[in-house]
């Protein structure tokens, strides 16, 4: 049972989504990644028949349900507030869609009990939300959506709201959800890292448009366009002078590509593909400079040095073994080398 949506456009004041075409297959966990304001959630709740297309339909397992209200399209949403019942209990928030789809009450009680022991908050079950963490919240939250086990779960910025610990906690959650559950989950969020954890494909929407669709390591190792690369925060993007068979000049400095056409307009230098050394190894690569140490820092368990080569500032990153054999000072200086291959050419 795949989604598609098929050129769908809305227009809401002076916001719009233009043309806007994806497919999401059965059982994928598919993430829509960008900055706020840009309509992922006006495209989760056309989905969710919520908001209807100006333009363009919503196909789902082949049927078109553009004009199919909610109720009957079997999709559950889980919003970053949560919106839980505050005078109900948690084990009373997830039999509310139990009951209002007349269960009998030994069905609902017993999949509400399953459900809630799938995300680990049987304990919490007669406790009411003001009492719980926020990460306890979104557990019940989520809980009351997958008891109807819905062939679709949408997922709008669920984490959020949520402290570090806990964000990463529920990720892997979610992952496991997905695969217990065998639902096709939509995921909404602006935050980079959620998208490439918990997506299979990630789709970049820019402006209203959607940019690239694409695995987390085709993201991150072939971007579509600058602009995907700036947003991605990938680093070292560079506006070219002019490009001469394989070598764009970037202000004084030439650097070898991969393969570039005299169309290219910029280059991006992946940061974890360039070696600092306190050698020389002029010779064994094609690009190689002087540089010198302007800053770092510890990002995760690999070091971001930033380093300066004829006044262009290049990122670069490193693990602990090699930080510590640079002897790294701010001022210190370092030989740059990376390979033609690490350039890639937009």
């Amino acid at each position: 049972m795949a989604l598609e949506l098929r050129s769908i456009s809305k227009q809401i004041g002076s916001f719009s989504v233009s043309d806007l075409s994806l497919r999401v297959e059965e059982a994928e966990y598919f993430v829509l990644l960008g900055p706020s304001g840009v309509g992922k959630t006006v495209i989760l709740e056309m989905i969710a028949g919520l908001l209807t297309p100006d333009d363009g339909d919503v196909y789902w397992d082949g049927a078109n349900v553009t004009r199919l209200p909610p109720d009957r399209r079997g999709f559950a949403i889980v919003y970053q507030d949560y919106q839980l019942f505050p005078h109900l209990t948690v084990r009373q928030n997830i039999l509310y869609g139990l009951q209002a789809r007349h269960y009998s009450r030994s069905e609902a009680y017993e999949r509400a009990e399953t459900t809630a022991e799938l995300l680990g908050i049987t304990p919490l079950l007669d406790q009411y939300p003001a009492v719980l963490s926020g990460g306890e919240q979104q557990r019940t939250a989520l809980a009351r959506a997958l008891v109807l086990t819905p062939p679709l779960l949408l997922l709008d910025e669920p984490l959020s709201a949520l402290d570090l610990r806990i964000r990463r906690q529920l990720r892997q959650e979610l992952k496991q959800l997905r695969r217990a559950s065998r639902a096709t989950f939509v995921h909404v969020t602006h935050d980079i890292e959620e998208a490439f954890v918990l997506g299979e494909r990630v789709a970049v929407m820019l402006e209203g448009r959607i940019r690239q669709i694409a695995t987390p390591y085709q993201l991150s190792h072939t971007p579509s366009d600058r602009e995907v690369a700036d947003f991605l925060e990938l680093g070292n993007v560079f506006a070219v002078d002019s490009c001469a068979g394989e070598v764009c000049r970037v202000g004084d400095i030439r650097f070898h590509t991969g393969g570039c056409i005299e169309a290219t307009r910029f280059i991006w230098i992946r940061p974890e593909e360039i070696v600092l050394s306190r050698t020389s190894c002029e010779g064994a690569v094609r690009n190689h400079f002087n540089g010198r140490i302007e800053d770092w820092e510890l990002r995760n368990v690999l070091f971001k040095v930033t380093v300066s080569v004829d006044g262009l500032r290049l990122a670069v990153l490193v693990n602990h073994a090699c930080f510590s054999q640079l002897n790294a000072e701010t001022g210190g200086e370092v030989y740059v080398s990376f390979s033609p291959s690490a350039v890639h050419c937009f």
